[in-house]
């Protein structure tokens, strides 16, 4: 009988390196020492099982056909490569990753990471499952991770999400004088752009930036903000006395609880909220003036 295709977040080689990739920005970002950069050279290296493993991953992650044919033939030399690496020697570096992550990491924050090509790095794993055990599973799923990869590979469409994280891990690349350079350049473009934001708007930005995959801080962050920004403006209310500006004020204060619907929270919800710390910001200023 055909055995469901159960996709592991926590052993897909994709994801594993994705997280510990994020971490090291979020760390650096925050100005923290970070681990995960001596994790990430000692697993991922050249000579280990998952370091080979993760270049068949970026292969089909990252080469682009327009011939459906093409594509296939890719797919298929990836497998052949994927068969030939070591189940055993890959389960030992797993298991000797996951343990070392959970040693220097809450295990709960940092798998819970958002992932943006999420369904393409599961697709990958499961046909590398597949070719890589006896089992039998069941047929439709593994057609269905097969179409999804080949999709991508065919496809021209290129995300703005995934042309940031492209120029990011272009960065991580660079020595590290270059890294430092670019970073200053980019904190005094950033000072320039955003000096008008008060400390409530940059203390939201410094925590969506430092959170990166940290969801529950996150979260836990913008949920305290939603609720002290509610109190905020109900004790401005009352001080309003024009009756259109006193109704979208009663409008606003009745959505803000959209601000905290969701296990993670989104790009919409982060400046949702700087807009609400602008209007708190104008209220005050007209009742000054």
């Amino acid at each position: 009988m055909a055995r469901k295709l159960k996709h592991s977040k926590i052993k897909n080689t994709g994801i594993l390196f994705e997280l510990l990739t994020r971490q090291i920005t979020a760390d650096v970002l925050a100005g923290k020492s970070t681990k995960s950069v001596k994790i990430v050279k000692k697993y991922f290296n050249e000579n280990s099982e998952l370091g080979k493993e993760l270049q068949l991953y970026r292969l089909l992650l990252e080469k682009h056909y327009e011939s459906e044919n093409r594509a296939s033939q890719l797919l298929d030399a990836v497998l052949e490569s994927r068969q030939r690496l070591s189940n055993s020697k890959l389960r030992r570096e797993k298991y000797n990753l996951i343990k070392e992550i959970k040693e220097n990491y809450n295990a709960s924050d940092f798998f819970n990471g958002r992932i943006t090509n999420y369904r393409l790095l599961a697709s990958v794993y499961n046909i590398f499952l597949v070719e890589s055990t006896p089992i039998i599973f069941n047929p439709e799923a593994v057609i269905d991770s097969k179409f999804t990869i080949l999709e991508h590979i065919t496809s021209k469409k290129v995300s703005s999400k995934e042309a940031k994280e492209k120029v990011l891990k272009e960065y991580n690349k660079s020595d590290k004088d270059l890294r430092l350079l670019a970073y200053e350049i980019l904190v005094d473009k950033f000072n320039q752009k955003y000096k008008t934001l008060n400390e409530a708007q940059k203390n939201l930005l410094k925590n969506y930036i430092n959170n990166v995959s940290n969801t529950n801080s996150l979260r836990d962050f913008v949920d305290e903000e939603a609720q002290k920004l509610e109190t905020e403006l109900k004790v401005n209310l009352p001080k309003v006395t024009d009756q259109v500006t006193k109704i979208k004020l009663t409008e606003a204060i009745n959505q803000i609880s959209n601000l905290t619907r969701g296990k993670l929270v989104n790009e919409k919800q982060v400046l949702t909220l700087m807009r609400y710390y602008e209007l708190v910001k104008e209220l005050e200023n007209v009742h000054k003036s």
